[in-house]
């Protein structure tokens, strides 16, 4: 039971005992002054009525009466004192999921029972906003996509339409709206695949297929794929992954994260500029980090990279508008292997830096 329960119900029980020891010192003063005080009043008294011979047979009867009177009210002052108590805490109950009140208050009696109600009604506000906020953006992202798909499909349209109409089109030019269709066409999978992506994330939990990896290969198959992204910004990599890093997880997964990380690094750097991924052990981790030139992210924007939906670029622009969810995904993922990933940003760089904990020969097995 929690401390400050027991305490609660200790200072109740004194009160219990000491209203009891009030009593009976009552009841002993009464029969104490009766006796020595009163005693030839009362019998005088009592005779008048013709009710001392009575009184005088059924004494032990009646001063037993007297007690168990005086101890029913002061069961019922405890009972109502009781139901007092327990009438605070359902206000406080109602008004805690009703949300009508900025602060719940109740007597001194219930002093912890205030600061843990007060504490349980600040955390659901909190959680209540920001489910709201995250229901928010997911609208918000659903209405963008909804409206960024329809630019890439008017386009395919268009220069389809176009090359169907004029099939005497010029070869270079035939070339170029073929070019940009499928552009256009590719830019529309990408979207289509976000709602997909957004189905996922939220319905399917994330289960890891683990198994021994080769870390350093994967980074540099995964620079060689991203090579025709490079070409179109003129970026150039720099390559300080250590040979042979091996690694015990979910090689399908960690693929994604570095995926994620470097797609991310490309969109946000500046052109004909470097990027560096570096990758070590160091003691029984991984280090993994990922550096890119571009515009520094704000220290507010850093505290919310990892959320979901959430994304830097607001304006959306339709080479770099993305779901919002890659580094959601990222964080999941490194968490699911007992790692951290933190973001630093400044005038210069923008930084990402992945910690994996190597696991032990048990923990593989």
């Amino acid at each position: 039971m929690n401390i400050k329960y027991r305490t609660f119900i200790g200072k109740t029980f004194v009160k219990i005992i000491s209203v009891f020891l009030l009593t009976g010192c009552i009841v002993f003063l009464g029969l104490y002054l009766h006796s020595h005080y009163f005693a030839w009043d009362i019998r005088l008294f009592l005779k008048k009525l013709g009710l001392y011979d009575s009184f005088i047979q059924n004494k032990t009867l009646l001063i037993c009466l007297f007690v168990c009177a005086i101890l029913f009210i002061f069961f019922v002052i405890i009972i109502i004192h009781f139901s007092h108590l327990l009438s605070q805490i359902d206000i406080a109950i109602e008004q805690l999921f009703t949300g009508n009140v900025e602060k719940i208050k109740l007597s001194k009696d219930l002093i912890e029972m205030e600061s843990k109600l007060n504490y349980i009604y600040a955390d659901m506000q909190k959680k209540t906003l920001a489910a709201k906020e995250s229901e928010q953006r997911k609208n918000d992202l659903v209405v963008y996509l909804a409206h960024d798909l329809k630019t890439p499909l008017a386009s395919v349209i268009g220069y389809l339409n176009l090359l169907n109409d004029q099939p005497d089109i010029p070869t270079t030019l035939r070339a170029k709206y073929v070019g940009i269709t499928l552009e256009r066409a590719q830019r529309l999978e990408d979207l289509i695949n976000e709602f997909f992506e957004i189905t996922r994330f939220n319905l399917q939990h994330i289960e890891l297929n683990k198994s021994t990896i080769n870390i350093s290969m994967m980074l540099r198959q995964l620079i060689e794929e991203f090579y025709p992204m490079l070409e179109e910004k003129q970026l150039t990599i720099t390559d300080q992954i250590a040979s042979n890093l091996l690694y015990y997880g979910d090689g399908n997964k960690l693929a994604r994260v570095f995926d994620n990380l470097l797609r991310n690094a490309i969109n946000y750097c500046y052109p004909h500029s470097t990027i560096t991924i570096c990758a070590k052990q160091e003691d029984m981790n991984l280090i993994l980090t990922f550096t890119n030139q571009g515009d520094m992210i704000p220290q507010h924007k850093l505290s919310v990279i990892f959320e979901q939906f959430y994304r830097v670029d607001s304006s959306r622009s339709s080479k770099t508008g993305g779901s919002g969810l890659g580094l959601a995904i990222t964080k999941e993922i490194i968490r699911l292997h007992q790692g951290t990933i933190e973001a630093f940003s400044d005038e210069k760089e923008t930084k990402f830096i992945c910690t994996l904990p190597i696991p032990t020969k048990k923990e593989e097995k």
